[in-house]
């Protein structure tokens, strides 16, 4: 029997690795007349359900999906949330050298 399982997978570039839409925001907060905000990244979120017979065997399949299909392991780093029904969320970083 098998349980609906719901997450989300953030992905970001590495640090280090040229992020031009995140420097075009940072650029843009000046004419917003926002201040004191720096360090600005911009990734992509992608959220899932996986229908598995145990969270074990869910978060494993999402691990696979983000390290293999969702981000390029070269420049970009990723994050699991599991998504409850409540709203909580744990994340979970991706492995690997920065």
């Amino acid at each position: 029997m098998t349980k609906d399982y719901r997450f989300a997978v953030n992905v970001t570039p590495k640090p280090g690795i040229l992020d031009p839409q995140g420097r075009a925001v940072e650029g843009s907060l000046g004419h917003l007349g926002l201040e004191g905000v720096s360090g600005v990244r911009v990734g992509r979120r992608v959220e899932l359900t996986v229908s598995a017979p145990d969270v074990a065997a869910a978060t494993a399949t999402v691990e696979r999906l983000a390290a293999e299909l969702l981000s390029n392991p070269l420049i970009e780093a990723y994050a699991i949330e599991r998504l409850d029904r409540e709203g909580a969320t744990t994340a979970s970083p991706s492995a690997g050298p920065p």
